[in-house]
């Protein structure tokens, strides 16, 4: 039943749960012990070459992502079949606070270790969340759509700060308690796993999905039923993907989604280790930046949620990406501290309204009954974009020895997105989901 509040309130844990992850380990401790202790100014050897831990970092991110495109579509069209959005929901968030935890173990110089264990995290991270989006329609009404996607990123804000506040705490205080500083870390790193398993327990048992009964077709019966699935699944894909072709206006938000979210996500996932090498900043600055940011994104995304009603998702969306070009021009310049701490408060009030309305708009013109299949392709666009972002930042960091240049020439992605949302006609969007029919592919 859309708008259940206790659904909708086990929706929203998860973003509290998960955004623990992602905000002291993905963003904050990671990048900096990544750079710091675990690689080293020296770098590591690959493929001949020396590589910086920048540009590693730049790598990592983009092999997880290509994980992701490659399989989240196929699964999206099983759980939809199989209503099993929850389970994989579950299965995703419970191997990943599992690999989060295990990160425990990365001590100075376990560079490989590091490497896979974040990115098979990451991956878990990410997959988790092509189900969680595909929640959305199901538990809204289309009015609703945008209140509700805000408040899950904002739950998300608040809980990852509150975590992320005790991480910092700890590593602040490691030599009042008795610990070093790299300990510290390592179990700061490892309670956003424990905190993840933990919190998620509410949407086991408050999130409902409402089961619908269909038949595999005759040709898949005589399949092992796993097999059955994957190979419709794989159909599924497919067709669907023929279908979303001739859709013009769901393309064309999905292309400038895919462009401007490119660049955001850039921003975001480089933006510590940026800071680190680039600038010279140290670690507490660093910190009480990223603290701010979750502080203000949470600010942000209910004033976004807000702006929607008032102007529609699109508009407010076009709004938000004419603040990040503005974002990236500061930050080609800024040198000091202040400076960036002053880009983080911009940063934070712009990601929350971005990242919610992209979602809730991107749910307002599919279709419900397979909604866990077109956010399959929504984390597909979604993170091809995040192959070649992350990939770009580093080839670049590496070949000029500066990132300054990488930072300015996100304006382009930015503003590519924008114009081409400006194209979006979201009334026939809407009128094209109608004539979708998923049915007839089975």
């Amino acid at each position: 039943m859309k708008n259940d509040k206790k659904s909708i309130f086990g929706w929203c844990m998860y973003d509290w749960a998960n955004s623990a992850y992602i905000t002291t380990v993905g963003v904050a401790l990671l990048p900096i012990y990544f750079a710091e202790g675990i690689v080293g100014k020296d770098g590591v050897p690959l493929f001949g070459a020396t590589v910086s831990a920048t540009a590693l970092w730049g790598f990592m991110l983009g092999f997880a992502a290509l994980l992701v495109f490659l399989f989240a579509p196929v699964l999206g069209a099983i759980a939809d079949f199989s209503s099993a959005k929850k389970k994989f929901l579950l299965g995703f968030a419970y191997f990943g606070s599992l690999f989060a935890t295990l990160l425990f173990l990365c001590k100075p110089g376990d560079v490989w270790l590091a490497v896979v264990l974040y990115i098979c995290t990451q991956v878990c991270f990410i997959g988790g969340n092509v189900f969680y989006d595909a929640f959305l329609p199901h538990l809204a009404s289309e009015d609703k759509l945008d209140s509700v996607s805000a408040k899950g990123f904002a739950f998300g804000y608040v809980g990852g700060s509150i975590q992320f506040g005790i991480a910092l705490a700890l590593v602040a205080m490691h030599e009042t308690i008795g610990i070093d500083r790299v300990m510290a870390v390592r179990i700061g790193m490892a309670m956003t796993g424990i905190w993840w398993a933990g919190w998620t327990l509410f949407t086991v048992k408050h999130l409902k999905e409402i089961k619908t009964d269909q038949e595999l077709p005759e040709k898949y019966r005589n399949q092992p039923k796993l097999s059955a699935y994957f190979s419709l699944g794989i159909k599924r894909t497919i067709a669907t993907a023929k279908k979303v072709g001739n859709f013009k206006h769901l393309m064309l938000f999905l292309i400038a989604y895919m462009i401007y979210n490119d660049g955001i996500h850039t921003v975001t996932s480089m933006g510590t280790i940026y800071g680190k090498e680039e600038l010279g900043l140290s670690d507490t600055h660093l910190m009480m930046t990223l603290l701010l940011i979750q502080v203000v994104a949470l600010v942000g995304a209910l004033i976004f949620g807000l702006l929607a009603n008032r102007i529609g998702a699109r508009r407010s969306v076009m709004f938000s990406l004419v603040l990040w070009s503005g974002v990236v021009t500061y930050g080609y310049f800024i040198q000091t501290a202040t400076q960036f701490f002053i880009l983080g408060m911009i940063v934070g009030f712009v990601l929350g309204g971005t990242q919610a309305l992209s979602r809730s708009f991107y749910g307002a013109m599919i279709p419900e009954n397979a909604s866990a299949e077109f956010y399959g392709f929504y984390s597909v666009f979604s993170k091809f974009s995040a192959i070649w972002g992350p990939t770009t930042f580093g080839v670049i960091k590496q070949i000029t020895g500066s990132a300054r240049l990488a930072i300015i020439s996100l304006m382009v992605f930015f503003i590519a997105g924008l114009i081409l949302l400006a194209f979006v006609n979201e009334e026939k969007a809407k009128a094209e989901k109608l004539a979708f029919d998923l049915e007839d592919d089975n």
